[in-house]
């Protein structure tokens, strides 16, 4: 495996990184500096700034839109992207219902939908999980019944993120109850201002206002809103899925976040002396980086058997499962580190007043953000349904 950039893609890393350096506005960096919760306009503002730059879609083709970047810069910018503390952009609409339709959707689908996604100007939200129906998701129960050129939707999405600020959504929805499971299902394109949709927000253990209960009553949809035939719903739902978990290692966030919790420990007092100094504590931060050098080396294994024309097969699950394991284990140790001054975090929207923060900079979030990876092991598919994947994939094989 050759791991070293070319001159070119070296070249561009550091354009990446130096964009990423002066193209943040200042306003936003401070805010992710010191924890502070971002609001839809300040994630609009960033991803437009990406967009005029031409890099707000590094994995779609020129022809939509995108860069039309292979599996290198995509790689390096996304580390960059980590390891500098930008915001990510939103994952609904770009990296997830865009390429459904650039490969699925019809050609009107295409020019309606993916301008929008491009500029931010339309946000989206994911209506796959349901009451009864989330790592299992075969099972969901949502109905859409034809009614001459529209279907009625009847059901609840559940753990619906960002759905209070969503323009339009997309769903999983039962077309039909006599096949399978799996091939009853298809997948809709919902006006998210459609008579009959109501929001209710539900508040998480961070304190947060992340996900929604999203509830349908006769809401009628256009059958032209549905991407591909009728029952090929999860066939695009388990090619946006290999697309969510295929990102979802950030190597670069959580090399960051490590080499913080070092600084951090300089500054902490332990027993007589700093926490930077505890051979305990040494020893499980010295762990993590080497679990995450792992982590690296298994994306990049992964990066190198694309160049190779390898398809794509079980990676993405290794990467969920170990990218989200090292997240909870990363705010884990910033919590525990922290202490006390982990004890008094911000409800998200909470202003200080005029109270200066007592805990060193860059702790504010930490334990909102260990609240909130506690989910990480579920959301995008959970762990334990990757490692029947994992099984059955490598079993079959065997």
């Amino acid at each position: 495996m050759d791991l070293s950039f070319t001159p070119e893609e070296a070249a561009f890393r550091d354009e990446v990184r130096a964009f990423f350096r002066d193209a943040l506005p200042p306003a936003i960096a401070d805010k992710q500096r010191r924890g502070e919760e971002l609001t839809k306009q300040d994630h609009v503002s960033w991803q437009k700034i990406l967009y005029e730059r031409g890099w707000i879609a590094p994995a779609w083709p020129e022809r939509h839109g995108g860069c039309g970047w292979g599996p290198t810069r995509q790689y390096i910018f996304n580390t960059e992207l980590g390891l500098s503390g930008a915001p990510r952009p939103i994952p609904f609409g770009l990296n997830m219902v865009g390429p459904v339709i650039y490969t699925f959707g019809t050609d009107e689908q295409k020019a309606q939908h993916l301008p929008g996604i491009l500029t931010s100007d339309v946000w989206w939200a994911q209506g796959y999980s349901e009451p009864g129906a989330g790592s299992d998701l075969a099972a969901l129960r949502m109905t859409a019944e034809r009614d001459g050129d529209n279907y009625v939707l009847n059901g609840t999405k559940l753990w619906t993120t960002l759905a209070h600020y969503a323009d339009w959504i997309f769903c999983l929805v039962r077309t039909s109850k006599e096949a399978k499971p799996q091939e009853g299902i298809s997948f809709l394109l919902v006006d998210m201002t459609s008579p009959g949709i109501s929001v209710d927000p539900i508040i998480t253990i961070d304190r947060a206002h992340h996900v929604n209960q999203v509830t349908f009553e006769d809401v009628r949809v256009p059958v032209a809103n549905r991407v591909g035939e009728e029952g090929m719903g999860w066939t695009c739902a388990k090619f946006l899925l290999a697309h969510e978990r295929q990102t979802i290692a950030d190597v670069g966030t959580k090399k960051r976040q490590l080499a913080l919790l070092r600084r951090l420990a300089r500054t902490l007092p332990a027993g007589a002396g700093m926490l930077g100094d505890d051979p305990s504590f040494r020893h499980r931060l010295a762990d993590l980086e080497i679990q995450l050098s792992a982590l690296e080396y298994t994306e990049l294994r992964y990066l190198d058997a694309q160049h190779n024309g390898a398809e794509r097969g079980i990676e993405p699950s290794v990467l969920k499962i170990r990218g989200t394991e090292l997240q909870q284990k990363v705010t884990e140790l910033a919590v525990e580190a922290l202490g006390y001054y982990a004890l008094p975090f911000p409800a998200p929207g909470d202003s200080a007043g005029n109270v200066p923060d007592l805990a060193p900079e860059g702790s504010r979030q930490a334990l909102g953000d260990f609240l909130f990876a506690r989910a990480a092991t579920i959301y995008g598919g959970s762990n334990e349904i990757q490692r029947n994947i994992l099984a059955k994939m490598l079993l079959r094989a065997a």
